[in-house]
This record gives structure tokens, C-alpha cells and sequence, in this order.
């Protein structure tokens, strides 16, 4: 008698714990065995002010998101998606204190494939970063970034991007870096981080968000999804009103 096969085995052992499972296998009746809404899923972002921008940091963080993202006829740009709320409360949280993170000691130059290098967390880059960028506006043309026209606004981004502007006591196209990288992160997180407001960024590209089941539309390629996005608090109208 030849041994068994591999896949001999493999499904014999299935039809026993399939069977074991059958045998332990009951029928619910009165109640469920678990509550409604029994997880821990984060708190929704707030907009009710800024927690870690002060209101001149704000204001140009909201101009900068509006020259990244711009808006237009069927989307809003970054400022009325709440990437800088989105930013705003990252930096007051793990992301902006590196935790986690090893952040001693020592420092050298890494290659771009090595990602950010400073000894400063994101929370200090931002600051010392917004700072340099307001003074070089002010010398420059005597007012802070969000007061300068588009037509000003964007050969300064474009400086820092390429590094050909030079910002006084910060990497200003390390920062830049960063800030596209979160900009982007806030149009398209969940809302309940803050940004992506009324899931507009889902709806731009037809993503569907937190559907708990959309296999039937994995295959439907160069079709636009039909249906509203959910969030991960689910939709406005799904949420209970809060007593």
C-alpha cells in the first residue's frame, strides 16, 4: 500500500475540523452573545480649533494646502478637505513627538531611499520650518505666506521643493517632503482623522471606503463605483445622534 499523499493529508485534516467544528455548532436564539458597537474605534477628529498650529502656522498651512491641492468646480482643495485640522492633530500626537521612533544619536546624511534623518520629530520640523518660511516672506515682500497671492505663493513652494530655496535653520525641502506627504494622507484618510471632509477625496476617485463586503466590484475595472463612500464611523446619516 502506497503512503498517503501530502494532499491526502491535508484534506483529511479539514474533514475533521470541519466535522469538530459541526459537532460545537449551536443555533442562536433570544439575543445575540455579543452588544452593538462593542469595539474601540478611534474618536472622530474634531474642528473645534487647532491644538498644536498657532493662528499664524494655521493660516499658512491652509494657504499651503490650497496650492498643493488646489480646488475646483466638483472638489475642494486641501483647506476645505481639513488637511491642516488632519496635520494639526498628528502633530500633537505620536506622529508628531517620533514615538516609537529611535531618535538618539547618531546623526549623518542618509541616502532618499532612507526617508527623514533629522533628530528633530515632526513636531519641531514643522515648527522651525513655518517659522523660517515666514521670514523669508517677510524680508522678501514684507508680509507671511498666506497673505501672498498664488502667482507669489508658488515659486516659493516650488523653491523649497527642488531645495533651491534656502530656509534659515530648517531643511526646507526635507520639510516639504513631509508636508506634500501629509497633505496627501489628509485628502485621503478616513474622516474620522480629521480630514477628507465629507469623504470628498473618496468621492473624487470613486473609492468606496469602509464597505463592509464590495467583492462584486473588484473585477468591474474603468467602472465608477455608484454608491456613496462609508467612513469608519459609517455614514452621517448612520450615526446616532450623540445624548
Amino acid at each position: 500500500m502506497s503512503p498517503p499523499s501530502r494532499r491526502d493529508v491535508l484534506l483529511g485534516t479539514a474533514f475533521v475540523l470541519m466535522g469538530d467544528a459541526a459537532s460545537k455548532a449551536g443555533v442562536l436564539r433570544g439575543q445575540l452573545p455579543w452588544s452593538a458597537n462593542a469595539g474601540s474605534p478611534p474618536q472622530p477628529i474634531t474642528e473645534s480649533g487647532w491644538l498644536f498650529f498657532n493662528p499664524d502656522e494655521a493660516a499658512a498651512v491652509e494657504a499651503i494646502a490650497d496650492r498643493i491641492i488646489p480646488p475646483d468646480a466638483s472638489t475642494p482643495g486641501g483647506k476645505e478637505a481639513g488637511c491642516a485640522v488632519y496635520i494639526d492633530r498628528q502633530l500633537i500626537g505620536p506622529f508628531g513627538s517620533s514615538a516609537g521612533l529611535y531618535t538618539s544619536a547618531p546623526f549623518v546624511t542618509g541616502t532618499p531611499q532612507q526617508g527623514a534623518q533629522s533628530p528633530d520629530p515632526p513636531a519641531v520640523v514643522y515648527r522651525k520650518s513655518l517659522a523660517a518660511l515666514d521670514r523669508q516672506c517677510r524680508a522678501q515682500t514684507g508680509k507671511p505666506f498666506a497673505q501672498l497671492s498664488s502667482e507669489q505663493q508658488d515659486p516659493l513652494l516650488s523653491g523649497l521643493e527642488s531645495g533651491s530655496l534656502q530656509l534659515e535653520g530648517a531643511n526646507g525641502k526635507a520639510f516639504f517632503e513631509m508636508l506634500l506627504k501629509n497633505m496627501q494622507e489628509g485628502f485621503f484618510a478616513d474622516p474620522i482623522y480629521g480630514g477628507n471632509k465629507d469623504m470628498c477625496g473618496w468621492k473624487m476617485i470613486g473609492y468606496p471606503g469602509a464597505h463592509y463586503d464590495y467583492r462584486d466590484w473588484v473585477g468591474r475595472h474603468n467602472e465608477r463605483y455608484p454608491h456613496p463612500p462609508v467612513s469608519i464611523a459609517g455614514r452621517p446619516e448612520w450615526t446616532p445622534k450623540r445624548t
